[in-house]
């Protein structure tokens, strides 16, 4: 089994997905639509990579303000939760994702890449920050789900 991280954006998805022995995090790709109401192609490109890599639990990030209280980002992740969860039979959880973009551009700063080219990486670095700090603080859960996989 391996999990699947999600940074949900307007216009993008960023998309990480673990290793099998569920240690790291790695970026996957980007997806991208022309508005936020398009998710049609982005929900089924999600299906099959769940298809794909034998996903057992996606992680979506939950933009949460820094005061803990869900604004209009944070809705629209939960929105994107539960049509996801139409199309897709595993587990789907939200995880806070305060100040992971901010991280996500650190490392990119780090890796010298220029500010023009790092809206390309950006989410789907973003997606690994999310899903890495899950693998790491939530291993009892993923434990279980996999577990119940296997019955």
């Amino acid at each position: 089994m391996r999990v699947m991280g999600l940074d949900y954006g307007s216009r993008t998805v960023g998309v990480s997905i673990s290793d099998e022995l569920l240690m790291t995090a790695q970026p996957k790709e980007t997806i991208w639509r022309e508005r936020e109401s398009k998710c049609r192609r982005t929900l089924a490109r999600i299906s099959e990579l769940v298809d794909e890599y034998d996903v057992g639990l996606i992680v979506v990030g939950l933009p949460l303000n820094m005061n803990d209280t869900a604004g209009e980002r944070a809705e629209a992740a939960l929105r994107f939760r539960d049509m996801l969860s139409g199309r897709v039979s595993v587990p789907i959880v939200m995880s806070d994702e305060r100040l992971t973009s901010v991280e996500a551009d650190e490392m990119l700063a780090r890796m010298r890449i220029p500010r023009e080219d790092r809206k390309q990486y950006m989410d789907q670095l973003a997606a690994g920050v999310i899903l890495q700090e899950y693998l790491e603080n939530h291993r009892k859960e993923i434990a279980e789900i996999d577990s119940k996989r296997e019955k």
